[in-house]
């Protein structure tokens, strides 16, 4: 059993930073992979950006360059900097593991565990 508490959201304006954090519990964390998804109201749940055990990073295509994905093992800790954030990025954002190794990051599908969530605000 794997438990994810996110923290680190809030009320931002355009152009400004958040990092978000994710706290995991377990003793195998370092060999999750790990994601982080969001859903704006009225939207599906959509990939933000994902990190292998071996700490290969991907992210959606209107994130790159801005967010930076990152991992701390001895944390048991995912963090996602948001960097010149838009009102298009106001969304609840979750973090979630991936510990069956599926290899398709992109996809909701993929991950076993999720996070509560923590809400993004991002004015214009």
């Amino acid at each position: 059993q794997v438990q994810l508490v996110e923290s680190g959201g809030g009320l931002v304006h355009a152009g400004g930073s958040l990092r978000l954090s994710c706290a995991a519990s377990g003793r195998t964390f370092s060999s999750y992979d790990m994601g982080w998804f969001r859903q704006a109201p009225g939207k599906e749940r959509e990939f933000v950006s994902a990190i292998t055990w071996s700490n290969s990073t991907y992210y959606t295509d209107s994130v790159k360059g801005r967010f930076t994905i990152s991992r701390d093992n001895a944390k048991n800790t995912v963090y996602l900097q948001m960097n010149t954030l838009k009102p298009e990025d106001t969304a609840v954002y979750y973090c979630a593991a991936d510990t069956y190794y599926s290899g398709s990051y992109y996809y909701v599908r993929s991950y076993d565990y999720w996070g509560q969530g923590t809400q993004v605000t991002v004015s214009s």
